[in-house]
């Protein structure tokens, strides 16, 4: 697997170009408030569904979480977009050993209050209107090695234009009170996409 680069000024590079970025190719980003526990880290369990879904939740941990990003994404990824893990990438290879590898280190990022892991359940991209959502096993298998330490955050991302030239991006944030630890993926899944499946009506009724 492939670890996050640690230069600081390369950091600072892709913090204030990623926030820049983002900020000048929407129109606007909307979001709702959730409760966070600072004694515990994040992870931010979001659908996957283009180039620009990990941008926009980087961007947001600057002004919600602010928390130390990490987000796992594939190795391929990686090589192809190298600054990437100056923005707290790790890699995962599926067809390898690595995952397991990948999962540990989730894992111990996880035991830092201060950090927050990023996490694409799905595995691969899907269309942003997709109306179900199905998690991979090893989300789960990360969850029972964080265990209490990380607070679970949910993020379902929606992007539109309507009349403007530029797209709106509304991410619809959840924080569950229940505890996934030693349960069932289909219980992770189930709760996520009532969210999901909320926000994707949302979406239906917003009027410019």
């Amino acid at each position: 697997m492939l670890y996050p680069k640690n230069n600081l000024f390369m950091k600072w590079i892709f913090r204030t170009y990623v926030n820049r970025l983002v900020k000048n190719e929407f129109h606007e980003i909307t979001y709702n408030n959730v409760l966070i526990d600072p004694e515990r880290s994040v992870l931010l369990i979001g659908n996957h569904f283009s180039f620009w879904d990990g941008l926009i939740l980087f961007y947001l941990n600057e002004k919600l979480f602010k928390k130390k990003f990490h987000v796992m994404i594939l190795e391929e990824t990686a090589r192809k977009s190298s600054m990437l893990r100056y923005g707290g990438a790790f890699t995962v290879n599926k067809t390898s050993k690595d995952v397991i590898a990948s999962l540990n280190y989730a894992a111990e990022l996880l035991k830092d209050p201060s950090k927050l892991v990023l996490m694409f359940p799905q595995g691969k991209l899907f269309s942003n209107f997709v109306e179900e959502v199905k998690f991979e096993k090893g989300v789960m298998r990360l969850i029972d090695k964080a265990g209490e330490r990380c607070q679970v955050i949910f993020a379902a991302t929606f992007i539109q234009y309507f009349r403007h030239k530029k797209p709106n991006v509304n991410v619809y944030l959840e924080a569950p009170v229940r505890e996934y630890a030693g349960l069932d993926i289909t219980k992770l899944q189930n709760d996520y996409q009532q969210l999901y499946k909320a926000g994707h009506e949302q979406q239906t009724k917003i009027e410019i």
